[in-house]
């Protein structure tokens, strides 16, 4: 139980519900009350999608391209770090929004962006057994059926918190991205130091 609360609060995080939340706020403005519902439900099922088809192919990827997970996990928590920074700050840009809102910009890049990718990549690559891996699998999918409650209920969210609320949200989520993707950075060099003998 430890480990799968432990698996959904990192992807939660990873998925970055509050950032996504101000965005559909922003971009479904016009929208009515059954169409913003639509398309949260068309979010919440493209980003399960890309989610799962990125989890499963990270350890077939790391054997055909031939680099280890600790390499890949530096570079993915540098990425992850600097997306934590620009999250903090309000600097992190999205996609014009297209004819389909939902794929893009809002399942890609604003929830699963490419620092998140690399995050997943990561952890499907290195869980152990059957059991792990079904742990993690249900954390990630309950991570991202919680971000489609967040969405679904976006209307009311914004009227209990403001915008300002929602803000401030994406900037705490921010702050714990950024201890995760140190933590992925330390992990990585610490295993790859470890590796050659120092």
């Amino acid at each position: 139980m430890g480990y799968f609360l432990s698996t959904w609060t990192k992807f939660f995080v990873l998925l970055t519900p509050f950032f996504a939340l101000s965005m559909f706020v922003l971009y479904t403005a016009s929208m009515d009350h059954l169409a913003r519902r639509s398309l949260a439900l068309k979010v919440t099922s493209a980003v399960l999608m890309i989610s799962l088809i990125i989890f499963f192919l990270g350890q077939p990827i790391f054997s055909i391209v031939g680099i280890t997970i600790d390499s890949f996990r530096v570079g993915a928590g540098i990425l992850l770090f600097l997306s934590a920074v620009a999250l903090v700050h309000g600097d992190l840009q999205s996609t014009p929004p297209g004819e389909d809102l939902a794929v893009v910009p809002l399942a890609v890049p604003i929830i699963v962006g490419p620092a998140t990718t690399g995050a997943i990549l990561i952890m499907g690559a290195e869980v152990n057994g059957a059991a792990q891996r079904l742990q993690a699998l249900g954390a990630m999918v309950f991570a991202i059926l919680c971000i489609g409650a967040i969405l679904l209920s976006a209307s009311r969210i914004e009227r209990v918190i403001k915008r300002r609320g929602i803000v401030i949200l994406s900037k705490l989520t921010g702050l714990v991205l950024a201890a995760l993707a140190s933590q992925m950075v330390f992990d990585g060099a610490r295993h790859l130091w470890q590796g050659h003998g120092c």
